[in-house]
């Protein structure tokens, strides 16, 4: 791990946490592909896949990015950062209008990890360690976008 992202149980580890956690989602996901598993496990773990990265987007867009854009000047980084999560966020409306069965499901889910990971390697490299480096109470943010994540997973629990 590198130095930056030592553990300080502040904003940059929740989201990070996230960030594995997902990632393990998109493992597991292949794992049932190479494994010809049915379509409604398939379908269990994309469904996660979506909620998570929904969530974890709002919770960015909402409260993470605006207070670091205001804290470090580097307006790009951010609009880099809405438009991967515009484009994920295409990627997901796309897998959530489908089935399993579908013909390039399997794919969209494929790729939807692929760019997650771009992402995060460039969240990883360049946001979190700015972020770090800031004047931000990222511990008081954690907080918050706990809060707000706790929120979000409940709406997502009453709709269903």
């Amino acid at each position: 791990m590198p130095k930056a992202l030592a553990k300080k149980n502040d904003a940059v580890d929740l989201l990070d946490a996230d960030h594995v956690a997902v990632k393990k989602l998109f493992n597991d996901y292949k794992k049932l592909c190479n494994a010809d598993a049915p379509s409604e496990e398939k379908l269990g773990i994309a469904e996660q896949i979506c909620q998570e990265l929904t969530v974890h987007a709002q919770i960015e867009e909402e409260i993470f990015y605006p207070q670091l854009r205001d804290a470090i000047d580097d307006d790009f980084l951010f609009d880099e950062a809405e438009v991967e999560h515009g484009t994920a966020k295409d990627l997901i409306a796309q897998i959530s209008g489908m089935s399993p069965e579908d013909d390039l499901y399997d794919a969209r889910v494929t790729v939807l990890g692929e760019y997650i990971d771009h992402h995060v390697k460039e969240e990883r490299e360049e946001i979190f360690v700015k972020a770090r480096k800031s004047k931000l109470d990222l511990v008081f943010m954690a907080d918050e976008l706990s809060q707000r994540k706790m929120e979000l997973m409940e709406e997502y629990k009453s709709e269903a």
